[in-house]
This record gives C-alpha cells, structure tokens and sequence, in this order.
C-alpha cells in the first residue's frame, strides 16, 4: 500500500523501496519460507502495478531475495546500523538493475530518482525492522 500511495511531486523521488525492504526483512527472518520465488512474485505484481517493464522488478527482487536469504545469518549478528549499510548495498543492486532496464528500454531516468530511494530506505530500516519483527513476534509467525 505504500508503494502505491500518491506522494506530492517533490517527495515522489524520496519514496522508499518498501517492497524490497519487507522482502528483505523477510528473507532474514524465516530465509526457509521467504526466497526467490516469494520475490519474483513480488515483483511482478510491481511491475503490473507500476506499469514498467514486465519482469524489471521481478528479476531484481528474486536476486536480492537469494543474496538476502543466502546470506541472512551474516545479516542478522551485525548491529542494526550496520545492517542498515548492508541493505542499502543491496538496494542499491536492485535499483541500479532497475536503472539498467528502463535505460535498455529508452527510458532514462534521473539519476536521482535512483539514488535517493536508498538513503530513506537506509534510514527507515531500523524502525521498520523493529516494527516488522515486534509484529511477527506478536503473531507467532517463525
């Protein structure tokens, strides 16, 4: 819902990853239920939401999935100010593929709107992170 939310034209560039951000955290908190497939998924609804390129997102949030679900237990032991860093790198590779796709298919975007989507994200992790894992605590959910 947050992704489809309208933003005033000034806060459209600083929007969150919120769909690779909950993948995210997902894939480190039960990697055996949440993977690729769980992100492709995602990503497809993404596109068809977004109206972009059919499978733009989908390849980027089942590879960030799969590094994120791969790699969930050198993830989880750092501090959550490391983590931060540690998925606003993988944001950043799903952006860049995101970057890559829509310039392949004539339609450049700014630099920024690449690029400022990390820095909330980074910033938001933390509490989200909290908040997603008080909230699969509460519901018993792995």
């Amino acid at each position: 819902m947050l992704t489809a939310m309208p933003l005033p034209d000034w806060a459209g560039h600083w929007r969150p990853a919120w769909v690779a951000l909950v993948l995210i955290y997902w894939c480190l908190a039960v990697p055996e239920q949440v993977g690729m497939m769980v992100g492709w998924a995602m990503g497809v609804l993404l596109d068809v939401l977004g109206g972009g390129v059919l499978g733009g997102n989908a390849l980027g949030l089942a590879l960030v999935a799969f590094i994120a679900a791969n790699y969930h237990q050198r993830i989880r032991i750092v501090p959550l100010g490391q983590q931060a860093i540690m998925i606003g790198a993988l944001l950043w590779f799903y952006l860049a593929l995101g970057f890559a796709a829509r310039t392949m298919m004539g339609h450049s975007p700014g630099l920024l709107d690449t690029s400022l989507p990390i820095v909330t994200s980074v910033v938001l992790w933390p509490w989200l992170f909290i908040i997603l894992r008080d909230l699969r605590r509460w519901a018993h959910l792995g």
